[in-house]
């Protein structure tokens, strides 16, 4: 039985444990931890959780806890973790995985350091349809990839107390939403690239500041000159509805792909080539229940974790660079 502690009252817990635990066997929902410890009380009795911690320290300091759930604000998830860690807890740290490079970097070695797992939750790389994705890429389907073009756009509006338009929390497009498509051109294509350009829209001084990026646009080159351009926004013109498209281009032929996020809702692969053009969907649970099935496949030693370590690592050195080269502090400079 893996006993999970949650960290912070985070309305995300919802989808990422609540949900899906109602799917699997082999957990617990043994402890909460929040910002105060009568928030705490009120979580626990509201979503049916055994205990109640005083305070974070003291939740990770539990002995009836395996899995740490880190769902606070960006910029406090290197610290906790690394408490987590030190007390002999595994992590699944929701995204973006801290506020810059150093920290991530503090975050694996202290993973390393006490032999426990810790994973970043980006959650859509284990369902079915990402699965096929790859499958597809590495079976040569349209042969070498030339092109990559992904986005992640949705309105979040702005609200006093936002952490998404607050910088020193972490906060931005490109560190909420971005982070995604980033990591998916990463992940296709197995190497690092490096950032050719950036340029981003900031807020207002009333609804985040010039440090919060509203929209970025990032141009990426990998091995063999092959470019990416990934894009991203929460503006409040948008819909609530997301936009999660993927395309690939490739020698043989392309692919195109929507409802990455929560294809359980819908999604799309459409797959052209000089003889035939298809278009179909993947079934699938919520992209959370496959997290959390991989999240207990680490812990019990029969699969290797598909995030964190070095990718997650990677992924923040890009977000720091894409800010800088937008002319922006990356995350971890905005500290108050």
């Amino acid at each position: 039985m893996i006993r999970i502690g949650l960290l912070g009252a985070a309305r995300i817990s919802d989808k990422a444990i609540f949900q899906p635990l109602k799917q699997l066997r082999g957990f617990a929902l043994q402890a909460v931890a929040a910002s105060s410890a009568e928030r705490a009380r009120q979580y626990a009795g509201a979503h049916g959780i055994l205990h109640v911690a005083d305070s974070y320290q003291a939740l990770l300091e539990r002995s009836d806890i395996d899995l740490i759930y880190n769902a606070l604000p960006p910029s406090e998830h290197a610290y906790w973790t690394i408490q987590a860690l030190q007390q002999g807890k595994h992590v699944l740290c929701e995204k973006p995985f801290a506020m810059d490079e150093a920290e991530a970097q503090a975050m694996v070695q202290a993973a390393k350091a006490s032999g426990k797992v810790l994973l970043e939750a980006f959650h859509y790389r284990f369902h079915p349809l990402f699965v096929e994705i790859m499958r597809l890429v590495q079976a040569g389907t349209i042969g070498s990839i030339r092109h990559l073009r992904a986005n992640f756009s949705v309105r979040i509006p702005y609200f006093a107390g936002s952490l998404r338009h607050e910088a020193a929390l972490g906060g931005g497009a490109m560190m909420d939403l971005g982070c995604y498509p980033l990591h998916w051109v990463r992940t296709i294509m197995g190497n690092e690239p490096q950032v050719l350009s950036a340029n981003c829209i900031t807020a207002g001084a009333t609804n985040g500041g010039p440090q919060i990026d509203i929209t970025t646009q990032a141009q990426l080159q990998f091995a063999d000159g092959v470019i990416a351009d990934i894009g991203t926004s929460m503006a409040e013109h948008l819909s609530r509805s997301p936009d999660t498209s993927l395309v690939l281009e490739g020698s043989l032929g392309s692919i195109e792909v929507s409802g990455l996020i929560t294809p359980q809702l819908g999604n799309s692969i459409k797959l052209i080539t000089a003889s035939s053009e298809r278009q179909y969907s993947v079934p699938g649970r919520s992209t959370y229940y496959y997290q959390l099935q991989h999240v207990k496949d680490c812990l019990q030693g029969r699969t290797t974790a598909l995030t964190g370590g070095n990718d997650a690592i990677n992924n923040m050195r890009l977000l720091d660079q894409i800010y800088q080269q937008a002319g922006l502090l990356h995350r971890g400079q905005c500290r108050s």
